[in-house]
């Protein structure tokens, strides 16, 4: 099973879990961040781009997955992924060189989905 499987199951297994238990607290937090990346101001492509970047910064992998996955689904191109590895490897340093590797993995696996 490819990595983009295992997130996305594992994912959906785990929310399905967390929505089951109808805390209002909890899904009111889910509603907010799915709201956050509709499109306003910012397009949506830009907004899971800068996503994509905070997540990074934030060393948060799961998290990187998610934002990688929404931005393939947008079409944003391997150029523009890698100039947002750029910035978050700027401005988070060298801590992030290791996710950016994995996010290098999990951007080519989507690829290859294809």
């Amino acid at each position: 099973m490819s990595l983009v499987q295992q997130f996305n199951d594992y994912r959906s297994k785990m929310n399905d879990k967390i929505f089951a238990r109808q805390n209002k607290t909890l899904n009111r937090f889910f509603a907010l961040d799915g709201g956050a990346y509709a499109d306003g101001a910012l397009d949506k492509k830009t907004k899971e781009l800068l996503g994509l970047a905070t997540s990074m910064v934030l060393r948060c992998d799961d998290c990187i997955r998610y934002h990688l996955g929404n931005c393939y689904g947008l079409g944003v191109t391997t150029a523009e992924v890698f100039e947002v590895f750029a910035i978050a490897n700027l401005v988070g340093g060298s801590i992030c060189i290791p996710h950016t590797r994995r996010a290098v993995e999990y951007w080519e696996e989507l690829e290859g989905s294809e």
